[in-house]
């Protein structure tokens, strides 16, 4: 009864309007109130500061100052091994494997369209059908930043608008096409396992959704906008393996996905598995 009355909210509940809202409160600066949330959810949440390259609470200007905040230089060592592919991001495996007919697999008895996922255009989704997908879920605690699982050159960027469901097990488990519902930022590099999309989908009070390329995404509609980048609309942008890709203000999900027999999951990675930005995802497929 509890999970459907939750699953229930979540469909009455005004979305970005709550969203939107909070995400003022994690922008105020004033110091009482910036400090006494900051210092609940620090230990609400038993973030680890002692990895922060700030870690002082009462440092940060703002609440997403504290929740976006950066790590010590060598608090997340990549994998070194050749080819492997790094996970983008702290947090747990929500799953991963196949593309199996043109969906991922979400929770029991629930997929999701990859041409939905990716803003519905059948072409761009072509690369991957029959490929490899990982979702990896950031919670609470977790550092927000998200990075390259390899080096690359981004050719598109796409703004889906979409609703804004909390993003758990439980939600998972109980709104269809969870992920291909969500409000959404779909980034597409060529890397030298081919087309890879990293794909950072908001949920309920994720305030907003940066890149390192195009600051905060924003539209001043919430309508699909496609950003080419290539010589004719934008010079590329090329970012190399383990750098900083994007971040969640208050956080959410990241999906990777890749073509078919470029990339193999690292053995004992399953649902729940827990991750951290930098270890090995995957490596190139025999």
């Amino acid at each position: 009864m509890k999970d459907r009355l939750f699953i229930l909210s979540q469909y009455l509940l005004p979305h970005h309007l709550l969203s939107r809202l909070i995400g003022c409160a994690a922008e105020c600066r004033v110091s009482w109130f910036k400090n006494r949330l900051i210092g609940w959810f620090a230990k609400q949440y038993q973030v680890n500061m002692r990895e922060a390259q700030i870690e002082d609470l009462s440092a940060f200007a703002h609440f997403n100052d504290f929740f976006t905040r950066a790590l010590k230089e060598h608090a997340r060592p990549l994998d070194s091994t050749p080819g492997a592919v790094l996970c983008p991001a702290d947090g747990a495996v929500s799953q991963l494997g196949k593309i199996e007919q043109g969906r991922v697999f979400q929770a029991k008895g629930h997929s999701f369209s990859v041409i939905e996922l990716l803003g519905g255009d059948s072409a761009r989704a072509g690369a991957f059908m029959g490929g490899d997908f990982a979702t990896i879920y950031l919670s609470p605690k977790d550092y927000h930043r998200v990075h390259m699982p390899l080096a690359g050159t981004l050719r598109e960027m796409v703004y889906v608008p979409g609703r804004l469901f909390s993003v758990n097990q439980t939600t998972a488990e109980n709104v269809p096409e969870l992920f291909a519902r969500n409000e959404r930022v779909v980034c597409l590099f060529d890397t030298e396992r081919g087309p890879m999309a990293v794909v950072l989908v908001g949920a309920m009070i994720v305030a907003s959704i940066e890149t390192v390329w195009a600051g905060l995404i924003t539209p001043p509609k919430r309508a699909l906008k496609t950003f080419k980048y290539d010589e004719a609309a934008r010079a590329p942008i090329s970012l190399e393996k383990g750098a900083e890709l994007g971040r969640f203000k208050l956080g959410s999900t990241a999906i990777v996905l890749f073509g078919p027999e470029q990339v193999q999951w690292t053995e004992g990675l399953a649902a729940n598995s827990s991750v951290q930005m930098g270890q090995c995802l995957a490596s190139p497929s025999a």
